[in-house]
This record gives C-alpha cells, structure tokens and sequence, in this order.
C-alpha cells in the first residue's frame, strides 16, 4: 500500500455549513427509524473503503459496543490533521464540524468514493450525542471529541505511537432524541459488510457485535466470482462464473454472470458499492448487451434460424452482479438507487458486448449451454402464448376485461381501496357478504396457486388464477410494470391460520417478489391476521391471535369461559370475519417489506426451490422466531 502525499489540509473543500441536518435529518440520511440509523455506520465504513478503494488501506473493523456505541476502524491515511490554510483549523475538525468538507470534492484524493449521498462524516457527528475521532500518523495519536457536531475540546496529540503504525478510529452514539430507535441489527449489518467485502476483492471486514458476543469475518479475494456464487448457493449453476473486468472513460466496470437451472432473473448492480436496488443506465446497458451478444452467437452458429430472442429470453434463470466505480453519480429514483448517469448505458453496452463475445469465443461449450437455455425460454414463451390466448377465449370476462369471480369496490379514490386475496370459494364468499362495499374487493382463488419458483415466466404467465391477479391488480408485470396503473392502494393476502393457509401466503408472496417486488417496496401489500382462538364468556367475545395471548387471556379468565380454535376462514360468520380480519378499526394486518434483496432472493429460492435438506434446515433454525416481513 503505497502513500498518496497529496491527501492534506490543502486536499479538503468546503461546500456549506451544518445547520439543517438536526432539522431535517431524513434528507441527509433518509429516515430517522432503523434506516436512517444503520446508515451513519454505512457513512463512516464508507470513508474506510474510500481508502481502500485509493489503495491504502486493507481492513476494516466494526464494533457494536455495550454501551450503545459504535466503533469504525481503519488502517488507512488517517484524516488529514494539519492546519488548514483558510480556516486556520486543524483538517480534522474541518472535516468533521463542516458538512460536504473533504476529499471527494477535489477528486485527487479520491478518484471515485462510495457513500449515498457523500455527507459523510459531519452528518453522524451532528446527530451523535458524542463522537471521538482518533487518527495514528506520523508516530503520533491525534485525537478530539464532538458533541453534537460541535468540539469538546481543541485536537489533541499528546501520545506517541509506532511510525508504522496509522489509520482512523470513529466513535459515536448516536443521538436517542433524533432517532426512534437506536438498536442496531446485527444481521441488516451483517449482509451490508459482506456485500462490502465481495465488490472490493482483498479487502478484510471484521464484524463484532460486544453485546452479544458475536463476530464475523469477510475477506473474499475472488471478489464478485464469490459474490454470484454465493448468491447462486441455493439453486443449481450450470456454469462456472463468468467475470470480466474493464476500464473506459475513468469507469472501472466488473461484472460476473452465472446461470442457473432454475427460471428467475437476478440483475444485481452497485455503484461504488451503494446497491442501486432501482437498477439505473448500468443496468438498462448490460441487459442490451447480453441479449445482442446471445442473439449474434445463436444466429451465428445457425441455432436460430428466424426470430431474434427477447430480452426476457436470454435472462432466464440468470444471476448477474454489475458493479462500477464512477467519479461523478448522479442517483435519482424515489429512494436515490437509481444511477441516472445517461453516458454510462452505452460505456456498459460497449464493455458488456466485447468481453462477453470475447469470452464466448474462447468458452464455446459455456455459451451453448446459456444459448440453449435461452431458446428453450423463447419456445417455453410462444407455447405459453398460445395457451393464454385460449385461456382469455375460454374465461367469460365480466365488463372491463375482469374476471367474473371478482367482487369489485365502487370507490373511484384511489388511496381508499383494498383488494382482498382470499383462499378458497367458500371464504371468499363470506368475505364478499361481509366487506364493506365502497372501498374492500374480494377475489377468490381455487386453492394454491403455481410455484413461480419452479416454473419459467411463461408458464407462470398462462396460470389460469396467476393472469386473474396481474389482470385484477392492473399494473402488469416485468418490463411492462407500471405503478400507476395499479388499481388499490392495499393488496391484503387473506388465507386460514393452519399449514396450507401458510403455504399459500407464501406462494402469493413468492409470485409478488419475483413479479412485481415494486408492490412491496411502494408498500402495497398485506397480509391479513385473522384471531386463531374465539373466547366466550357468557355473551361476550374476545378474539386472540396467537398461543401466548390466548393462555394470558385464559389465566386472568379463570372458569367459565369456552374456547374456540378456528381452523379456516370458512368458518366464521361473515359479522365475525368482518369485526376480527376486514374492518379497518378492528383488524389487525402486517406490511410486508423487503430489508435486503440479496438475502430475500436466498430465501425464496430455499423455501419454494428443490433444496429439500436446506429448508429443513431453516424451518428448524427460525420456527420459534418466524414472522411475515420479509
């Protein structure tokens, strides 16, 4: 690791002051909850690998300690802690009391830096009741401590240290008054550092969490080849990965691609390590090279004599990481994952193309393995084609093209309406008398829908209840999503409180993350809790919902109260379905909401795939603690 002398007081810009930030934290850190407060240690890592990204620093240790705080050390430069030549300060304090101050705005320092939004270090000390920043460089320990972004006393450097000896310490704690909670979840910055040690190949990330004695290590010197695989553990690969590497216009571009026998897509893109989860030009140019590269080989070789493949074609069953480090991003999309860069779609379509012909070339019996499994989802497409076309014929459709079985609401306010995913005719029916009519649809469905996660798109497409709901819901599906088509506000899932009821929840939530996962990150979907247990004492009723309360509930009871478990839906009256699951006073319902897509798509593929062993495994391992959010 060599030494960048550049990287001093003269290095550090200032754009503006920090007033605002304790106003109006949500639009430095995007929210004051759970969010808002793992991102200040994403804020301060970032800086680490900013370093490591410059070559100069090669491990990185987080500690969660047990009185609250949070610990971030590097081995890096250290903070420049020298006398800045206009504000007569030492960089440290400029750096830290200062918002948008530092070295990524002069671009010597750093050619391209990670972090959200680039507030970095100001923005966790102006909402940390405390922080102290230690830097080791030149044999010295420098130090000084922040209380709500303001200096608690001058820099001090009072200790001695080994010369080779350098790096930064941040500590902080975080302020209780700004944020709704300051518990930190192990496993959200658990799978946040891993994604962090798999895009930079080399670097070392060690996790200690003090208040439960637990600590993880990632050190990947395979980099994104490790990082497919691993999100390929569940499912079956039917390559080795496929990595390149390139360089245009200041972009370092990587990418690694893995097929696998299965039929979902999994497009994964960062931009300096932030994981752009609403894709952006990066990805819209790889999806345009891989399916011209796929088309020009099968041609080529004379596998495909008339039609081109489509894009859905050549991304079945597809597993791709794209991650590029660019000096200027320019993030938009309602949560800022979007890359909005416009040069960047054709330097990736350039990049892609080359490598991926190259490597096709020079691999022949790879590439005809992922041609083949492109043209058997082109066939797989016109069959299933076919088959929705005389599925639509067959259907009596009521007006508007909805199927006939759907209880439709009169309300025309948007915000107000709710459609109910009900299991079973019977329930359906009671759900249809019980509803209030205005705002609540009802569309039964005949049991348990298909297994999207065992069935190609197309097949998917042409299931009889699967083409009811997307047709129902409105905003179609894949490329042709579009959210403001989506005709409820609420999508809720409402299936019986037993094995199948489960199952079935679990087969509509595979169908919408796999389809439509802008549902659930907009937040329109639900899932219903209906009471599991009624308890009666002489007129009066009270529902529960899960064994503890039930048994608490019967304890303060005593004698002279009936117990009654319901099994299905079905069996309660239409009043007691709509006082207990559909009255929005009463009802109690759970939004589901995805914390990690990586780890979401892990879960899915193990609990709807093949891998019989592996859900076992799980089931056992989160039985006692299951919940619905996933």
């Amino acid at each position: 690791m060599g030494s960048k002398d550049d990287y001093n007081a003269e290095s550090i810009k200032v754009l503006e002051g920090l007033e605002g930030v304790r106003k109006r934290p949500a639009m430095y850190i995007g929210s004051t909850g759970k969010e808002g407060l793992h991102h200040l240690i994403y804020e301060v890592v970032d800086n680490a690998v900013d370093e490591a990204l410059a070559g100069e620093c090669d491990t990185i240790k987080v500690t969660l300690n047990k009185d609250g705080s949070v610990t971030v050390e590097d081995n890096g430069r250290g903070i420049p802690v020298d006398m800045h030549p206009v504000y007569k300060k030492p960089a440290m304090e400029i750096i830290v009391t200062k918002l948008h101050a530092g070295g990524k705005f002069d671009n010597k320092a750093y050619a391209v830096s990670g972090g959200l939004h680039g507030v970095g270090i100001s923005v966790v000390a102006a909402l940390s009741k405390k922080m102290t920043v230690r830097v080791k460089k030149n044999g010295k320990v420098y130090e000084q401590s922040y209380n709500i972004g303001t200096p608690m006393h001058p820099m001090k450097s009072s200790e001695v240290c080994g010369v080779e000896e350098r790096g930064t310490t941040v500590t902080f704690y975080p302020d209780d008054t700004i944020f709704s909670t300051t518990k930190f979840e192990f496993s959200t910055l658990l799978n946040r550092f891993r994604e962090i040690a798999f895009l930079n190949a080399g670097i070392k990330i060690i996790f200690k969490d003090e208040t439960q004695g637990k600590k993880e290590e990632f050190h990947y010197e395979g980099g994104l080849v490790e990082f497919v695989k691993w999100v390929n553990r569940a499912k079956e690969p039917l390559h080795k990965p496929v990595y390149f590497k390139r360089q245009l216009d200041g972009i370092t571009m990587e990418v690694s691609i893995q097929y696998n026998e299965g039929y979902q897509e999994n497009i994964f893109g960062f931009v300096n390590t932030i994981n752009t989860v609403e894709g952006g030009t990066h990805v819209a140019g790889f999806r345009t090279a891989l399916t011209r590269v796929i088309n020009d080989y099968v041609k080529k070789k004379g596998l495909l004599k008339s039609d081109s493949l489509m894009g859905e074609d050549t991304r079945e069953g597809l597993t791709a990481i794209i991650s590029i480090k660019i000096p200027h991003p320019q993030f938009e999309g309602q949560t800022k994952t979007k890359l909005g860069n416009s040069e960047v779609k054709g330097l990736v379509d350039s990049a892609v193309t080359s490598a991926l012909a190259e490597y096709f070339e020079e691999n022949p019996a790879i590439a005809k393995r992922v041609c083949e499994k492109s043209l058997d989802a082109a066939k797989a497409r016109l069959a299933a084609k076919k088959a929705k076309e005389l599925v639509r014929r067959k259907n009596a459709f009521s007006l508007g093209g909805l199927p006939g079985k759907l209880a439709d609401c009169a309300s025309k306010k948007f915000e107000d309406t709710e459609l109910y995913l009900v299991e079973g005719e019977s329930a359906g029916g009671s759900a249809k008398q019980s509803r209030n009519k205005n705002n609540q649809a009802i569309l039964p469905l005949k049991g348990k829908i298909l297994n999207i996660e065992k069935a190609n798109v197309s097949k998917a497409l042409s299931s009889e209840e699967i083409a009811n709901m997307i047709t129902v819901i409105g905003a179609g599906v894949g490329e042709h999503f579009d959210i403001e088509k989506l005709r409820y506000n609420k999508i809720i899932i409402m299936t019986d409180a037993d094995v199948d009821g489960e199952h079935i929840k679990t087969l509509l939530l595979t169908f919408f993350f796999r389809f439509v996962p802008k549902l659930i990150e907009n937040g329109n979907i639900y899932v219903a809790l209906p009471p599991l247990f009624r308890i009666r004492r002489g007129q009066k009723d009270q529902y529960v919902y899960t064994e503890e309360e039930l048994k608490k509930a019967v304890d303060k009871a005593g004698q002279g109260a009936t117990v009654t478990r319901f099994k299905g839906l079905g069996e309660m009256s239409s009043e007691q379905l709509w006082e207990t699951t559909m009255d929005p006073e009463t009802r109690k319902i759970k939004k589901i909401y995805i914390e990690d897509a990586i780890e979401a798509d892990q879960t899915f593929s193990m609990l709807m795939g093949d891998d019989v062993q592996a859900r076992k495994e799980f089931i056992q391992e989160n039985a006692k603690t299951a919940s619905l959010d996933i």
